[in-house]
């Protein structure tokens, strides 16, 4: 099944799958921490060194983007509605020029809309990972998805 073409009947509890492959270079960190994020540690190698990282690092918001990126583009399913929001959202480790990030998600939880019927709602859990399989970064989120039947 193509996993875009999910209904919230289709996220079964424990489920999980990872996907992707984004290298992240020192211009696309530097890019994006010039227009979002520019702390020193973002911007140089230098303003890095003189940081308790050692070196360049991607912003947190950088990460949390190319995840969403790599979500859109294989497992955002079509009936999806949208996100009330995120629970929690944890940089654990750095994200360095060279690193190539995966994502794996996995449903926590899964249950129909009482107040709206044609949809339900979808508890999971999104983790990126780098190269050697080590989360960097992870959150808990709630997403919308359309019913194939509504209740």
């Amino acid at each position: 099944m193509d996993l875009r073409e999910r209904y919230v009947e289709d996220y079964t509890p424990g489920h999980s799958v990872t996907f992707g492959a984004r290298t992240v270079t020192a211009e696309e960190i530097i890019a994006f921490a010039r227009a979002v994020d520019p702390q020193a540690f973002h911007l140089s190698e230098e303003g890095g060194r003189s940081s308790p990282y050692g070196g360049l690092i991607a912003s947190g918001w950088h990460t949390a983007a190319l995840t969403m990126r790599m979500l859109v583009d294989t497992v955002v399913s079509r009936h999806g509605l949208g996100s009330p929001g995120l629970d929690e959202l944890r940089w654990l480790k750095p994200v360095r020029p060279g690193d190539t990030l995966s994502v794996r998600v996995t449903v926590l939880e899964t249950r129909q809309s009482r107040s709206k019927p044609d949809r339900g709602i979808v508890k999971q859990r999104t983790e990126a990972l780098n190269q050697n399989g080590e989360v960097v970064m992870l959150w808990t989120g709630t997403i919308l998805v359309r019913c194939r039947t509504p209740a």
